[in-house]
């Protein structure tokens, strides 16, 4: 496969490693990105464990809580500027009070539902507000959580929105302790609870390329195995969140401070607004031009 510009500015993104050594992993893997990404992680070169979505779309993530439930939903438009427009506001609490009545498995669901149970639809309702604000307005995913009156919530929106949080601390009701947990998660952004919830499959893929990058780093075969655990310690220090550092008292793990507080969490999302979501590549001279021609 040819190596296009294109990928090689992609693998950048993703591992902040060298121009030529993108292209030359690239041409080492015949242009498969994660192959690509793998290879120079075992040299060395690559900085970054893990992927570094690309964030494009525009749009804001919204929590409602009403006593035991909870929801975190993204919505997406097309600028920035709508997310500041009241209607994009009342749509967003709307569809949020939606979701915690009728509560929808799916996204595709929610959309077939009644508003709140009764009315139009939830994608007539969407529909309308598109015709109102004048962009492309759309519900991505959403969270609902549970919790028992022993328990509480973690709730905490980013930037307005740009980043939410939502988590479960069971055997605490201190609001509090669940924001300031919240809070690390949106900072932290770590991927699982513990290391239980990693799947032996994501487990023995690092640990295979943490072996080589320690053989290719010229280490004797009778110390890569314990360096590599060692190393692994740190691969689950970065994606779990009992496991990190816990930012308002660095000499802490999440897991003592909680535990400190005769808490436990049991669960959390973390939704930042676009992630995943190829931005469209515009050409600003040829779209100039094409307004210019109508």
């Amino acid at each position: 496969m040819a190596v296009t510009a294109k990928m090689v500015k992609e693998l950048r993104e993703k591992t902040g490693a060298g121009m030529m050594d993108c292209k030359k992993a690239l041409t080492e893997t015949d242009g498969d990105i994660d192959k690509a990404i793998d290879y120079l992680r075992e040299k060395g070169i690559a900085k970054a464990a893990k992927k570094a979505d690309r964030i494009a779309a525009e749009g804001s993530t919204y929590i409602e809580v009403d006593n035991n439930h909870a929801v975190l939903l993204e919505v997406n438009c097309e600028t920035d500027f709508v997310t500041k427009n009241d209607q994009f506001k009342t749509l967003l609490s709307d569809l949020a009070k939606h979701l915690l009545s009728q509560k929808p498995a799916t996204v595709e669901e929610a959309l077939t539902q009644k508003l709140n149970g009764e009315g139009e639809t939830v994608e007539t309702y969407i529909n309308s507000a598109i015709s109102k604000i004048g962009e492309k307005i759309s519900l991505r995913r959403f969270a609902i959580f549970a919790k028992t009156d022993n328990d509480t919530f973690g709730a905490y929106l980013h930037m307005g929105g740009r980043i939410g949080v939502l988590s479960v601390l069971e055997g605490t009701t201190d609001e509090q302790l669940g924001k300031d947990i919240a809070m690390h998660i949106a900072a932290a952004n770590p991927k699982y609870v513990g290391r239980d919830a990693v799947s032996e499959e994501e487990i023995n893929h690092e640990r295979e390329v943490l072996k080589q990058q320690a053989l290719n780093e010229g280490k004797p075969e009778s110390i890569v195995e314990k360096m590599v655990e060692g190393r692994l310690n740190k691969f689950f220090q970065d994606i779990c969140l009992l496991e990190q550092d816990f930012i308002k008292d660095p000499d802490q793990k999440v897991k003592k401070y909680v535990a400190g507080k005769g808490a436990t969490v049991k669960s959390f999302v973390r939704y930042e607004v676009g992630e995943g979501i190829e931005k469209r590549e515009e050409n600003f001279a040829e779209e100039v031009m094409s307004q210019i021609k109508k």
